[in-house]
């Protein structure tokens, strides 16, 4: 048997401090005797024995009281509860080919960042027990969010991503370093980097080959992920007037190095040519990376405060007949 509220035991206590009161107190008698050889002949009857002792009744009655109301239990079940939990950093590109609106969501065309950033959300909401990261890159590297279990935090972070909001270029290596350095100083047996790309290395001071034998070094795997259509894309650029005009450019990605990446890793590369396909991409990296962590417990409990709370009040109704009528005492 266990105690959900088992602070409440603490003032049990006050009733043995308070039967120690009552049976110290003694109201001194109004005529003394001389001896008492004359009141030796005079035995206490059962009534008022009882009344005398009416105090041990009312001591019962706190006592379960306050057993019932620290909500005893006993489980009815041992069940065993499972937490899958890994580190996790999302490295995402917020360069300028990212504004190519060759992805749709609900039939509706959108650039790929705001596509990334939807299906990373839902990737986020699916785990449970993950400590996740996120950093952005063009051509540095920041963090948006530390590892955290707070995703709903995360997520808000994940909106302030934004296209310009550093200078522009594609520095993989320092997206590699930033994510190494959010993940070393952890303890989780299990540590992924998500790299998600849609251009070429062409920008920071770290290479993306020192980085990934960082990685390496550190047992870190990188998944990378290239995102973007093959060949032509519509890119927007101002026309005349202020207005948005589409024109059709070819965007290369460096599949070949992002491959080694994930090789040099133990990871794996992906390639993300639609919403759908880079929905599926996150929903496999989910499946992939699970780390089995079993606890046991109990779900489910039977409550025990009514055998205590019952009989209190039985005891209850009890004392307070028994104190009004057979037990009274006159003055």
């Amino acid at each position: 048997m266990i105690f959900k509220d088992i602070w409440i035991l603490l003032f049990l206590p006050i009733i043995i401090i308070t039967l120690l009161f009552f049976k110290k107190k003694r109201v001194s008698a109004s005529i003394r005797f001389s001896s008492q050889e004359l009141l030796k002949k005079f035995r206490p009857t059962l009534r008022l024995r009882l009344a005398n002792n009416l105090i041990y009744l009312r001591m019962v009655i706190m006592a379960l009281f306050l057993l019932g109301l620290a909500r005893p239990r006993i489980p009815l079940q041992e069940t065993k509860i499972h937490s899958e939990g890994i580190d996790i950093v999302l490295a995402i590109d917020c360069s300028g080919s990212m504004l190519a609106e060759d992805f749709k969501i609900g039939g509706r065309r959108q650039n790929r960042l705001e596509v990334v950033k939807t299906v990373v959300e839902e990737f986020v909401q699916k785990r449970e027990s993950d400590r996740i990261g996120m950093i952005a890159f063009a051509a540095r590297a920041y963090t948006v969010c530390p590892l955290t279990l707070d995703y709903n935090w995360l997520i808000k972070n994940l909106e302030r991503v934004k296209i310009g909001a550093i200078e522009d270029g594609t520095a993989i290596g320092s997206a590699i370093s930033s994510s190494l350095n959010r993940l070393t100083s952890t303890e989780a047996k299990s540590k992924i980097i998500i790299l998600l790309t849609d251009g070429i290395n062409n920008a920071g001071k770290i290479s993306p080959w020192t980085a990934t034998e960082a990685a390496q070094a550190l047992g870190i795997k990188i998944y990378t992920i290239g995102t973007g259509t093959k060949g032509l894309v519509p890119f927007p650029v101002q026309g005349f007037w202020q207005k948005t005009v589409y024109q059709n450019v070819k965007i290369e990605i460096d599949e070949e190095m992002l491959k080694k990446i994930a090789d040099e890793t133990k990871g794996k590369y992906f390639r993300a040519t639609d919403t759908e396909s880079l929905r599926k991409i996150y929903k496999e990296i989910d499946s992939l990376e699970k780390t089995l962590v079993q606890e046991v417990g109990f779900q489910e409990y039977k409550e025990l405060f009514p055998y205590f709370l019952i009989p209190g009040l039985l005891f209850l109704i009890l004392e307070v007949v028994l104190s009004n009528t057979a037990l009274r005492k006159l003055p």
